[in-house]
C-alpha cells in the first residue's frame, strides 16, 4: 500500500511535452496527468509513447459534454495505465434528481468500458456546488469523488477555520473521495502561493484535510495505494503581478506538495 502522487501535464505548459515527462519522471513523481480540458484528444492520444518511455503511470481527467463523449476518454485511460478517469462533467442540469440520472448514465458506460470514474469537485461541472454534490451522495451510493477542496472554498466562500457545519460537510466530501488533489485555495482566490506568510492558515487547512481524507481513505481501502494529483495550473490560475508574471514558482510548490502528501500518508496509513 502506497500514496502514488502524480503531476498534471497542464501544470507544466510552456515546457515541451517530451521534457515534461522527463523532469517529472526524474523528480522522482509516480504518473503524469493528462487533461482533457487543456489537451484535444488527439493531442492527448499524441502522448502514449512517453509513458513507456519514462515509466510513468497514467492519469486522465475528462470533461465530458454528452453521456457518450466520456467514452473515448475511458479507451485513452487504458492506453496510458490510468487506475481510474476523473470526471469533470459538463452535463448541468439545475435539478438534483436530473443530475443522478446523468451520474448514473456516465456510470453505466464506465461500466461498460471497465475503467473506474470519480467525479471532480469542481466549479462550472455537475458537481459545481458543495450543496447539491451532497445531496447526490445520498442519491448515489457508489458515487466516488475525487476531492479538488479548492473549488468548494472559493464556492462558498470559506472562511478560515471553517464553520463546523461547513467543516462537518467537508468531512462528508472526504469520507466519499477516492483520490485528493493538491491545490491551496483563499475564499476568494482559486490558487495561492505556498509560502506566503498570509496564506499560512490556508496551507494548514488543506493540510488539515488531506490528513483527514487520506485517513479516511486507508480505512475504507486497507491495502489499497493512494492517489495524489499535483495540479497548480498556469495564469489564470496562478495568481500574476502587473507585469503578467506568476508571484511564484510552481515547480518548486509541486515538489514541496509532493513532499507534504507522502510525509501525511506516512502517518494517515501507520
Amino acid at each position: 500500500m502506497a500514496l502514488k502522487v502524480f503531476q498534471a501535464l497542464w501544470a507544466m505548459t510552456g515546457t515541451p511535452v517530451p521534457d515534461s515527462f522527463d523532469r517529472v519522471a526524474a523528480a522522482g513523481f509516480d504518473g503524469m496527468a493528462i487533461d482533457l480540458g487543456a489537451l484535444t484528444l488527439q493531442q492527448a492520444r499524441a502522448t502514449v509513447p512517453h509513458f513507456a518511455r519514462t515509466g510513468l503511470a497514467g492519469l486522465v481527467t475528462a470533461f465530458p459534454r454528452s453521456i457518450e463523449d466520456l467514452r473515448p476518454a475511458l479507451r485513452l485511460a487504458h492506453d496510458v495505465g490510468s487506475p481510474f478517469v476523473i470526471v469533470v462533467g459538463q452535463v448541468m442540469p439545475l435539478r438534483v434528481a436530473e443530475m443522478a440520472s446523468v451520474i448514473r448514465a456516465w456510470l453505466r458506460v464506465a461500466a461498460e468500458e471497465d475503467m473506474p470514474v470519480q467525479f471532480e469537485t469542481h466549479r462550472n461541472c455537475i458537481t459545481n456546488d458543495l450543496y447539491s454534490t451532497l445531496l447526490l451522495l445520498d442519491e448515489i451510493p457508489e458515487l466516488q469523488l475525487s476531492a479538488d477542496l479548492s473549488h468548494y472554498v472559493v464556492d462558498r466562500e470559506m472562511p478560515c477555520p471553517p464553520t463546523a457545519e461547513l467543516q462537518a460537510y467537508i468531512e462528508r466530501v472526504l469520507d466519499r473521495s477516492a483520490s485528493f488533489q493538491g491545490r491551496v485555495a483563499a475564499r476568494g482566490q482559486i490558487q495561492v502561493a505556498l509560502d506566503f506568510p498570509q496564506n499560512a492558515k490556508w496551507l494548514r487547512l488543506f493540510q488539515q484535510w488531506w490528513d483527514y481524507g487520506l485517513r479516511s481513505y486507508a480505512a475504507r481501502h486497507p491495502g489499497q495505494d493512494a492517489v495524489f494529483l499535483c495540479e497548480l495550473g498556469p495564469p489564470d490560475y496562478a495568481i500574476t503581478g502587473a507585469d503578467g508574471m506568476e508571484l511564484s514558482d510552481r515547480w518548486q510548490e509541486a515538489l514541496a506538495l509532493r513532499d507534504m502528501a507522502q510525509s501525511i500518508w506516512q502517518r494517515a496509513a501507520g
